[in-house]
Parts: C-alpha cells; structure tokens; sequence
C-alpha cells in the first residue's frame, strides 16, 4: 500500500536536494576562493546523491519520485538570493545564501522525522538529516570565519 503522505514529503526532500545541488553548483562556479569552490562541489555531490537516494526509496514504497528541483521552489528554499551573491563574487554573501538553503532543508527534515515511516526508508532520512546538520553547521563555521578574515582587512 502506498503511503501518499510519506511519498509527498520524500518528493519534497527531493526537491531540497535539488535545490541544493543546484545553488551548490552556482557557489562553486562563482567562489573566488579555491578550496571554498571544492566544498561547494562536495555539496553539489552530495546533494546529487541525496535525491538518488530519496528517488529509489519512493520506488521501492511504489510512488512516482521528483525527477528534479522546481525553479518556483527554489524561491522558498533560499537559493534564489544566491544568484544576487554570486553577481558580486563575495564569498562571504554565497555562504550566508547557502546556509539559509541549509535552514530550509534542516526544518524540512525536521519535519519528516517526525512521521511514522518504514524501515529502510527511516533509516535513510535520519542518516541524511545528519548530513544536513553537519553541513549547515561546516557553512556557519565557514561564513563565520569568512566574516572575521574581512573584518580584520
């Protein structure tokens, strides 16, 4: 029997993830700083393998998974600001961008964690809520110590 709600929530997870692979890959293009770029691309990939993830387990619970990240979508996931913090290349703006993606997602997971799911599927949003969590938690660190390096010029 398929779960419509449990399927809906993972196609939402989806989306972030799509999201995020997107806007990882914009701040990793316009990144001025080298390792900074890498990190971004690192998000990218890991994003990118998110939503494979999420897709195969809306197959296996016998829904029909997103096939990719909604343009409007992105307006509510915090992305679309980053396009204006790419424009002046400032890398600190991108990593403020990029954590406000982060809170979205965070607060997305948050909520699916609180419905009754299957085993594996419970499993694997924990595992990527914890992904999630550690990632928002690198890019504060990062934009924190962005802030201070430009502060100190």
């Amino acid at each position: 029997m398929v779960d419509r709600n449990i399927i809906s929530t993972l196609n939402e997870l989806i989306e972030i993830s799509r999201d995020g692979e997107k806007g990882f890959a914009l701040a990793a293009k316009d990144s001025k700083d080298p390792a900074l770029a890498e990190f971004f691309r690192e998000g990218e990939q890991s994003c990118q393998v998110a939503a494979s993830e999420l897709q195969n387990a809306v197959r296996a619970m016998g829904g029909q998974p997103d096939e990719g990240g909604s343009a409007a979508g992105a307006v509510h996931r915090g992305w679309v600001s980053l396009k204006a913090a790419v424009s002046a290349r400032d890398d600190t703006a991108i990593l403020e961008e990029c954590e406000r993606g982060e809170d979205y997602a965070k607060a997305q997971y948050a909520a699916a964690m609180k419905l009754d799911m299957p085993e594996p599927v419970r499993s694997l949003v924990e595992r990527q809520y914890q992904g999630v969590i550690q990632n928002h938690d690198r890019i504060r660190d990062l934009r924190d110590q962005y802030r201070d390096q430009y502060r100190s010029v």
